[in-house]
């Protein structure tokens, strides 16, 4: 499983989950493994509409999302989630490693791709990563993500508004952000501490106005900084 980057993880007691999977059994299993390694899990939900209403009524730190839902198909799960301004982190757990899959998902907005033959232990570990706001992924999903938006990033630009100011050490983390270096290892490379990277990954959330560490990476990238 590869991670990029976080903001420190919390014990699993203080962390929040929904689980949304169409399937009863699978859905009550994944639920058990949660409460029995100590997360907090608010509800459940069998269809898309219900895991939008859900999640809006429960405001999760982490909804566990299955991609085919009736009703609603996970990516729009997604949309839908960023729209109204949640700040819930989307894990996606899919029987599905397809590319479009992928791509599409973390493009509405899913911070994280997991696919369903992955152990318990990679299972919880992805959800604890989510949740302090790591981009987590089966391994070889990372690299498909970064390089779709390395793609993106060579298509000719949209008109768009001027970036704010970044300052030089705020820009200089971006850089290493756009490598989809972790902050532990950003936190290295630059001699400072690892709570002094998340303070300005999150300044430059706040002045980009973007919303979490893949918009992040895609900003980065567009921006030819992973190549400077």
């Amino acid at each position: 499983m590869n991670a990029l980057g976080g903001e420190g993880r919390r014990p699993p007691g203080e962390v929040s989950v929904l689980v949304a999977d169409d399937h009863p059994m699978w859905r009550d299993a994944v639920a058990k493994d949660l409460a029995d390694a100590g997360f907090r899990v608010v509800g459940t939900a069998d269809d898309g509409p219900s895991a939008v209403n859900r999640t809006r009524a429960t405001r999760p730190d982490v909804l566990v999302l299955d991609l085919n839902l009736p009703g609603m198909p996970g990516h729009e799960v997604c949309a839908a989630l960023q729209r109204a301004g949640l700040t819930t982190r989307v894990l996606i757990l899919s029987a599905s490693a397809e590319q479009r899959d992928v791509l599409e998902a973390v493009k509405a907005g899913a911070t994280g791709y997991l696919v369903k033959s992955a152990s318990r232990e990679e299972f919880l570990e992805a959800v604890a990563g989510a949740a302090a706001g790591e981009a987590v992924f089966t391994a070889g999903l990372a690299g498909l993500v970064l390089g779709e938006f390395r793609r993106m990033a060579a298509e000719p630009p949209r008109e768009d508004h001027p970036a704010p100011q970044l300052t030089p050490r705020e820009l200089e983390v971006l850089k290493l952000v756009a490598t989809g270096m972790g902050y532990k290892e950003i936190a290295a490379e630059l001699f400072i501490s690892h709570r002094t990277v998340q303070n300005h990954v999150q300044n430059t959330l706040g002045k980009l106005q973007l919303h979490n560490r893949i918009e992040l990476v895609r900003f980065a990238i567009a921006q030819g900084l992973d190549s400077d």
